[in-house]
């Protein structure tokens, strides 16, 4: 038995389960390479107005069953123009491998060439080979990569 990836728009109504999956994110992040230092650059969303957490994000669904999202924005970069920024995408464990992180990004990447945008843009942390997989298999390619060495007491 194959399972459809059900993606759709995020609304206001689902803040709570999106807060909620943001949060288990979150979570995840504390054991990473990298993740203490993104924790302290990306704020909470349950610190965001409602709109700014759903605008220009998704939900995936099985059977009305929120199971992950994808957040994203549309920003306006100087010389280069609108840009998708994937500001984080996560599924739960149980859901994994079935095709909604690839269903999330497809929708991200058809809202941004509606929106005109010139790249679509994500980040994955050291190690977290999940999450490069998913940005290689829609073909985005690191462009950029930081190095980074404390030099003295920091978030690293």
């Amino acid at each position: 038995m194959s399972i459809d990836p059900t993606v759709r728009p995020a609304h206001i109504f689902d803040m709570s389960v999106v807060l909620d999956l943001d949060a288990q994110y979150r979570s995840l992040l504390l054991d990473q390479r990298g993740g203490i230092a993104w924790l302290a650059e990306h704020v909470p969303l349950i610190t965001l107005p409602p709109q700014d957490v759903v605008e220009n994000s998704f939900i995936g669904e099985i059977d009305g069953a929120v199971i992950g999202f994808l957040r994203g924005t549309i920003d306006l970069i100087p010389a280069r123009g609108m840009v998708y920024t994937v500001d984080r995408v996560f599924v739960v464990e149980q859901a994994r491998q079935l095709g909604f992180g690839d269903a999330l990004l497809a929708a991200a990447m058809e809202l941004a060439v509606s929106n005109h945008c010139v790249a679509i843009e994500a980040n994955a942390l050291p190690g977290d080979r999940e999450t490069k997989n998913l940005y290689e298999r829609a073909g985005i390619k690191a462009r950029n990569i930081i190095v980074s060495r404390p030099l003295g007491p920091t978030i690293h």
